[in-house]
């Protein structure tokens, strides 16, 4: 199979939300933002809401009535290699951090870091949500 001048060569991906700009033009996301909403949506996909990957996806907000425990946090940094490992093949994840932050611990901040495959470039997503009701 020949390759098409007119399109990259890894895919980039569809932009999230594609929104045309002043002239109705649809922009394509360069491949940094491309990573990062897609590590995103991955975060934020429930199991089961993907038609053709029932089993694929995060779902940070079935843990929000969880407690902020070390079990929850293990749990959860699991879900997040599996889900990235398998729905973003253009990176190779560096680290996955979670840790509690709030006053009273409440908060939990999730780090994702990564390079870039094609580019090497390195790359972070970082989210902070809350946890235990």
């Amino acid at each position: 199979m020949t390759a098409s001048p007119f399109l990259p060569r890894e895919p980039i991906g569809w932009p999230l939300l594609p929104v045309p700009d002043e002239t109705g033009s649809l922009r394509w996301p360069g491949l940094d933002l491309s990573v990062r909403q897609t590590i995103r949506a991955i975060l934020m996909t429930r199991r089961g809401e993907l038609l053709l990957a029932r089993d694929r996806g995060v779902g940070l907000a079935d843990y929000l009535h969880r407690p902020n425990s070390a079990d929850t946090r293990r749990e959860l940094r699991e879900r997040i290699i599996a889900a990235i490992g398998a729905m973003e093949p253009r990176v190779r994840l560096d680290a996955v951090d979670l840790a509690p932050a709030g006053d009273r611990g409440e908060e939990l901040t999730i780090t994702i870091t990564y390079s870039i495959r094609r580019t090497g470039s390195p790359g972070a997503v970082s989210v902070t949500m809350k946890l235990g009701g």
